[in-house]
């Protein structure tokens, strides 16, 4: 017996996620199987990618503990500056202002300068805005303060699915663009418990004074962290592409897929995407109008469901039912968790059932709690039945609404347009999102919490008729067959 004297990776391929993968030898005529090897070099790759992955996640958590500490902060904000319920309202969502230009200039830097040096930029901006806002003496400090971590957070929401997106195996890029919910909601999650814990360190006066500075300044420790691990990630394989940076991109593709794969995915990315950056204005080209009205509409009614009147005043929603300042802060910790529970929901089923029949369940559901909890309102009742009522909305909301949105837009537009596509998808999301924030406290003062409520459930149902009659399905399907499907 002899070997063939052929190397056994002539005619290996190790498909990304797969449980066949394996090595062969000519032996004799025979190939032989040889899983141990494959399966190493598979996990290889396979870490390679989830690597990349959750270090975007990660500006997913910032996003979700940067929006969420305000929760804790704004009620002892509002005692400490004298604000006005506009003012307060103001407070909530001057974050939000930063957002919206951050997701539109992240979009074009991205384009222009890759996704991994903007996301640094976003990564350098959370750390800013956290240890200024924590030291703000005035009030207009504080809002400046705040808009640069609005900045931070409107950049790294458009860029990190993008990244993911572009990262990601086809059948694995669903459950994988959902870490980057998973890192928003385990962000909130965090912060509803720091800000717990933190309110309950000293006296009301202490929080009146301190606390409050601690809380905003907490979010330095994990921004400094994402600031590290972004120098060792690598670019997106497809942005290298698109600007002429080839054998960068196949290094990486390599390292991801292996050799002959990477080679396929370069020839197919370049056949469908072409290598000329593209402009604004073809986002309005007729085949381009359908998907841009998809990811806008999307943007609209998750944020319209009324998500972020709980996220960011979730201790003064529990107060209006009479709940003291430790049990409306305790409950926020429930909502932070279920937020977290449910999500894994999303990443369990969405390459499984698909995007549209969660987005429809989900949005049923929300129509069903959000009523219930207006109706809790108008009766004055509180306690166990009112949060209920809102862990069943936030539960359907991250099972669906949450998540599922920022998948749909990093799929749908073509690559060599994907940044600038994306950035006017996340530019709705954080206006739909700044309308629900500033306006909660004062639809709460003029018209009552109940309707309030009953408005949001009704946002909700709109969003579910669309969800029916317009959203199609992009589960197990490549961005390029997305792209042509367009055509």
């Amino acid at each position: 017996m002899s070997w063939s004297g052929r190397s056994c990776y002539d005619r290996v391929e190790f498909p990304i996620w797969s449980n066949h993968e394996c090595a062969t030898k000519a032996f004799d005529g025979r190939a032989r199987c040889h899983k141990p090897l494959a399966n190493e070099l598979s996990m290889n790759k396979s870490l390679y990618i989830l690597f990349a992955v959750s270090v975007a996640a990660l500006g997913g958590f910032l996003f979700g503990y940067d929006t969420a500490v305000i929760s804790g902060a704004v009620g002892y904000l509002e005692e400490y500056f004298h604000l006005s319920a506009m003012e307060k309202g103001w407070a909530g969502a001057s974050a939000i202002i930063g957002c919206i230009p951050g997701a539109m200039l992240g979009g074009l830097l991205s384009d222009r300068f890759g996704r991994k040096r903007v996301l640094l930029l976003s990564a350098a901006l959370y750390l800013v805005s956290a240890l200024w806002s924590g030291m703000a003496g005035t009030f207009d400090t504080f809002i400046i303060a705040r808009f640069l971590g609005g900045l931070g957070i409107g950049i790294s929401s458009m860029i990190c699915p993008t990244y993911i997106a572009e990262i990601a195996p086809v059948r694995n890029r669903g459950r994988l663009g959902t870490l980057f919910q998973l890192g928003i909601v385990t962000g909130i999650f965090i912060v509803f418990f720091v800000n717990m814990l933190i309110q309950q360190a000293g006296t009301d006066a202490w929080n009146l004074n301190m606390g409050w500075r601690w809380m905003l300044a907490s979010e330095a420790l994990p921004a400094l962290f994402f600031c590290l691990l972004l120098i060792v990630v690598p670019e997106s394989p497809r942005w290298l592409l698109q600007n002429g940076r080839d054998s960068e991109a196949r290094t990486i593709l390599a390292r991801m897929v292996g050799s002959e794969q990477a080679d396929r995915e370069i020839v197919s990315i370049v056949a469908i995407s072409g290598m000329e950056e593209g402009r604004f204005s073809e986002l309005f080209a007729p085949q381009l109008r359908r998907p841009l009205a998809i990811a806008v509409s999307l943007a609209v009614f998750a944020q319209f469901s009324g998500i972020n009147a709980i996220m960011y005043y979730a201790p003064e929603v529990f107060k209006m039912s009479g709940a003291t300042a430790d049990a409306a802060f305790a409950s926020s910790v429930w909502v932070g968790a279920i937020n977290l529970a449910f999500t894994f929901v999303a990443i369990s089923l969405v390459d499984i059932a698909g995007r549209k029949p969660l987005l429809a369940i989900g949005a049923a559901v929300q129509v069903l709690a959000l009523g219930f909890v207006g109706w809790q309102l108008s009766t004055g009742n509180g306690g166990f039945p009112l949060l209920a009522g809102i862990l069943v909305f936030v539960a359907a909301f991250a099972m669906a609404m949450g998540p599922i949105p920022w998948i749909v837009i990093s799929e749908i537009f073509p690559g060599r347009i994907r940044g600038r596509a994306v950035s006017v998808g996340v530019f709705s999301i954080w206006v739909s999102c700044y309308i629900v924030a500033q306006t909660f406290p004062m639809l709460r003062e003029s018209i009552g919490g109940a309707f309030t409520f009953w408005i949001y459930a009704g946002c909700s149902f709109v969003g579910l008729l669309f969800v029916l009659l317009y959203l199609p399905e992009t589960k197990g399907r490549s961005l390029e067959e997305i792209e042509s499907s367009w055509k």
